[in-house]
């Protein structure tokens, strides 16, 4: 049997979304939730429309392509922890849902009773987020 090296994961780098209209991903992402935009992204070399957004340390990056997976947030579950999702740690959560009553965005808080919510994005993406300043790391 070959000797295999540990893997050595550092953390997640990325995630990236489909998104059908980058300009109504953007009024989400950066409208409601806020996210800085990085500057960096290599328009030139990325044969889509797209953005990358931070998220912490992190990167969100919205690309404008044809999407192969449902969209249509009425044939999701109704609840966004039983749907794929990412998460965000968020120092308090009080902000947030008031920004997305703002903006009319629906959320549920999470069943387990922590201080937790799921919304979705313009796309029917799902973002869960927990309300936490301690590091999970």
């Amino acid at each position: 049997m070959a000797h295999c090296s540990r893997v050595i994961v550092h953390g997640v780098h990325h995630v990236a979304l489909i998104c059908a209209d980058l300009e109504a991903s953007m009024a989400f992402y950066h409208g409601v939730l806020g996210l800085e935009i990085n500057p960096d992204r290599p328009h030139s070399k990325l044969p889509y429309r797209g953005a990358w957004l931070w998220i912490g340390p992190e990167m969100i990056h919205l690309m404008e392509l044809p999407n192969p997976d449902p969209a249509d947030a009425a044939t999701r579950p109704q609840h966004g922890g039983r749907d794929r999702h990412f998460c965000i740690a968020v120092a308090d959560v009080g902000p947030l849902t008031a920004k997305l009553d703002a903006a009319g965005v629906p959320y549920t808080r999470s069943a387990s009773g922590r201080p937790a919510i799921f919304f979705r994005d313009p796309d029917a993406n799902v973002i869960e987020c927990v309300e936490g300043v301690e590091p999970w790391r």
